[in-house]
């Protein structure tokens, strides 16, 4: 009696390494900028003489856009069905990049206009775009191969989330409070090459993600097309 190879979801036997190499990207990009909303709170604290409630408004706007953009999805899926359902994980997570994407550039007029509300608000987007993420990159990590090493796959891209976690205030701190903290600037000016760059990188990875034929193959098995 023959031994058949675990399926993958779609073909058995298919690999998806691609797809998963740029999740791990994902994972990492997640990670790193995530933390740097705790090199923001000191930098706008300083730049627009804020006090400590006002300051940590950079928390409640980037994690309170998780807690709105879950209940927008539940609200969604209970009227309408879930979206995912319908797009897909694939379109799912092109959707969270482009979001994110979206209020990392947000970043570029804010310092401009040195505009905190603006600010707040290109961190509320990025954290609706995290959200929507989370949604659907979980999931389809899971999927991108047997089924029995989708934990390890989940593990391992998590991983790849906890080192963006861990280098990221070095990188970070470095880039803003060094680098781009330019004499003489307002303090609001270092923020703005950073996270003009995230949003390069999230519209890239947005590129690559929806033109690749791999994941687009496993989007439509995972559809029922």
């Amino acid at each position: 009696e023959s031994i058949q190879s675990p399926s993958t979801g779609t073909d058995s036997g298919q690999t998806y390494r691609g797809p998963f190499s740029i999740m791990t990207v994902l994972f990492f990009m997640w990670g790193f900028m995530t933390v740097f909303n705790d090199i923001l709170i000191p930098r706008f604290k300083e730049a627009f003489t804020l006090d400590y409630f006002h300051a940590m408004l950079v928390q409640l706007a980037f994690f309170g856009a998780y807690f709105v953009g879950s209940l927008l999805y539940f609200v969604i899926s209970a009227a309408t069905g879930d979206p995912i359902a319908r797009i897909g994980y694939k379109n799912g997570i092109v959707l969270g990049l482009l979001i994110s994407a979206t209020g990392s550039v947000l970043f570029w007029p804010a310092a401009t206009a040195i505009s905190y509300p603006l600010f707040l608000l290109a961190l509320f987007v990025v954290g609706l775009g995290f959200a929507m993420l989370q949604i659907a990159a979980n999931p389809y990590v899971t999927i991108l191969g047997p089924e029995w090493t989708a934990s390890s796959r989940l593990n391992l891209a998590q991983g790849f989330n906890s080192v963006g976690t861990t280098i990221g205030p070095l990188i970070g701190g470095y880039l803003i409070f060094q680098y781009f903290a330019r004499s003489g600037a307002h303090g609001t000016d270092s923020v703005k090459v950073p996270y003009l760059a995230f949003g390069v990188v999230f519209i890239i990875l947005a590129a690559i993600f929806f033109l690749d034929r791999k994941s687009t193959r496993l989007n439509s098995s995972h559809l029922g097309i």
